[in-house]
Order: C-alpha cells, then structure tokens, then sequence
C-alpha cells in the first residue's frame, strides 16, 4: 500500500511489462549486497523492472550504514543512479514542516490549538472553508477538510499535464495563490470530523511558520533543522529549479498508462511550497529521521503530539500523526514513515520507533514501482533479521 502524496500523477498505473523492459536500461555490475540486506536489493531490483528508471536506498542500523541502486540514473546516458543522489523528497518535507511548528510550541510562540485565523486572519474563508474553525494541529494531520489545491482542476492541467508542464514548468507561485486554488471548492468535511490528505494544509502551515518568527520556512527549516544535523545535502529550493548534483534525471508519463518518459527533472518547487519543495539524499533523511524519532529534536510532550494518530479510512492499517504515518508491517514490524511523490520522484522515508533502524528510498520515475515491498524486505525480509524496536 501507498498512500498517494504531493503533485505525483495520481491514480497512475503501472507500466506493462513490455515497456518496463525498454526503461530498465542495464546498470553497472554491483557488489554483492550484505546478507542482512539482500532481500531489500532484489526489491530494489524488482521495482526496475517493474518499470522503474532507477532506485537508491541507504539503511542505517546498528550493524552500519549499507547502500545500494539499481537501474539507470538518466535515460539518455544510460548513466547509473547513485547512493549519494539527491532528488526531490515531495511530502518528506510535512515531516520537516510539522517538526519546525512542534519546536515553535515547545518554545511558547505558538499552540496547536490556535486557529488558522489567529495567524492568518481572513485567508481561509469563502464557499463554506472558515479558518476561524480550523486549528494548527488539524492542518498537521489532515483533518481540517481543507480541499487540496493539487485536486484543483486548473492547477491540474496547467502543471500536471505534458503539455501544461512544458508551458509553466518554471513559473513561480505564491503561496496565497495555492491556497486559492484550493478554496474555490467546499470543504471536504468539517473540521476535525474526518480525515482526508490535503497538500494545502502544509502551504497554510509553512505561512503561518513565517507569521509566527519573521522568517520564511525554508530559513527556519535550515536553521533549526539541516544546520544542526549537518544534512549537507538537504535544502529548500527558492527560485532553484535544478537539483544540485550529484543526482540523476526525473522522469513521468503524466498519469498515463503507457507513453514515452517524460524529463522533468527541472521545475520551480514554489508549485509544492511548503507541502513538498525539499531536496534531499537518503543517508540524509536516514540522520533526520532517527533524529526525529529518537527523541533529540523534540521535548516529550511534542514528540507526543507528533505521535497522536487518526485511522485512514482510505488505507486500512494505516494512522496519521502529525507529519508522521504509523504503519505495520506485513511481519507485524512497527515504523513511522512518510512519502514523498513529486512529478517525477517517489520516495519513502522509514524509521523503527526507536530511530535505531532507518531507511530512505528514492525511484526516478512516478508512474511504477512498490515502496511498501522494499519496506517489507528491509524489516521483515529475513525471519528474526530486523533490529528490535525499543518503544
């Protein structure tokens, strides 16, 4: 199972069998994976030829850090992916986001209980959306029935489309605008009465991080966040459409079925602003996460918060924290993780509770390829393999 995230070609299915042929272009010969990992690098495998132009992963746990790719990095080179790539991490960034807000009310600046409106008076209003009525905390997890600006029709078609990418690919939009978007549709519920995943909620939420310290997301990101991390090859594009190298090229068929791989691998990351512009690497995202869930960038009481979930109907054994999904494993295992999908990229981050046993992986491509089966064959793969969890 994977639950669909920010600006990825949504519904898309797989490419046949046929095609995944002519994309998995051979790559380089590779060392032999570590016993303890060779089940994660025939899923590794398997997703290439499922149709996926290339994969990375870094696993880190008590044994060490282990890495492997499989696939090609660039279509037309047929050069290979690599272990240091870094690539657009799509939703990852609601991890980062939620993070940044929990620190804000640790600090008293903020509650989670405050409205949408007490910092941003009047910008959530219009065919029955009322930011008087939705709180912090119902912005984090998907439950303030705020319609998702990627659903949007228009936003649709002028972005998420061939012909309308090549056309606005590197047009700039304000935050303001997103929301907009979004606002010109009913509310899918009311707040807090269900859950539904809204990439608006995590625009309104960056908006209101600048409201509340003077300074933008992305600077509050970097300096509470990559600085003291030192996740070197992390940042928050603004006005940078390239990802910084080393990295491979993106790739998407705009949610069809079948067709020829699209380059989309330059864009303007204001389209996904708060709710999906990040870049990162997994070694990277496998420091930040274990960071997280180890209990070192939070205070107990938030790190609570982070963990209070509600069920999604939409995936039965799933739950949704703040920025954080709850999952078990098909072997019972327990990790919080979230996903990432961008035009073009597809990526899972995965941490045992503990933050003792991460995982981050990335496909070039978004149209093929099962994250959940990588998942299960890093935690569940070998019987009695998996390091324990301590909750």
């Amino acid at each position: 199972m994977r639950v669909r995230t920010v600006l990825a070609s949504a519904g898309a299915p797989l490419l046949a069998a046929a095609l995944a042929t002519a994309l998995a272009l051979p790559a380089a010969p590779a060392p032999a994976p570590a016993p303890a990992h060779a089940a994660t690098a025939r899923a590794l495998d398997a997703a290439v030829r499922s149709g996926v132009p290339g994969a990375t992963v870094t696993v880190h746990d008590p044994r060490g850090t282990w890495s492997a790719t499989a696939g090609t990095g660039d279509l037309r080179t047929g050069g290979p992916r690599s272990p240091g790539d870094r690539y657009r991490i799509g939703s990852l960034t609601k991890t980062f986001v939620a993070t940044v807000l929990l620190q804000l009310e640790a600090e008293g600046r903020l509650s989670l209980d405050d409205t949408v409106d007490t910092w941003l008076p009047g910008l959530v209003e219009g065919h029955g959306n009322d930011g008087r009525r939705i709180t912090l905390r119902q912005l984090l997890g998907h439950t303030s029935g705020i319609p998702d600006y990627t659903a949007d029709p228009d936003f649709r078609a002028r972005y998420l489309t061939e012909d309308g990418f090549r056309r606005h690919r590197y047009e700039a939009l304000a935050p303001r605008r997103l929301v907009a978007m979004a606002l010109r549709h009913a509310p899918d519920f009311a707040p807090g009465t269900s859950w539904r995943y809204s990439n608006t909620n995590y625009v309104i939420a960056g908006m209101v991080i600048e409201k509340a310290t003077g300074r933008s997301y992305a600077t509050e990101i970097t300096r509470r966040l990559i600085e003291p991390l030192r996740l070197t090859a992390t940042s928050v594009p603004v006005g940078e459409v390239e990802v910084p190298r080393p990295s491979s090229r993106a790739y998407s068929t705009f949610g069809g079925s079948v067709g020829e791989p699209y380059d989309v691998t330059d864009l303007d990351p204001s389209l996904a602003a708060a709710s999906g512009a990040m870049i990162s690497d997994s070694a990277d995202l496998d420091r930040f996460y274990a960071a997280l869930l180890g209990g070192r960038l939070l205070p107990a009481r938030q790190s609570g918060e982070l963990r209070t979930t509600v069920a999604i109907a939409q995936a039965p054994g799933v739950r949704y924290g703040l920025g954080l999904m709850d999952r078990r494993l098909s072997c019972g295992v327990h990790v919080w993780t979230h996903t990432g999908d961008i035009l073009g990229s597809t990526s899972v981050a995965a941490a045992t509770p503990d933050g003792r046993h991460t995982l981050a992986l990335n496909f070039n491509g978004d149209w093929a390829g099962d994250t959940t089966a990588v998942l299960d064959a890093e935690y569940c793969g070998t019987a009695g393999r998996s390091v324990p969890a301590r909750n």
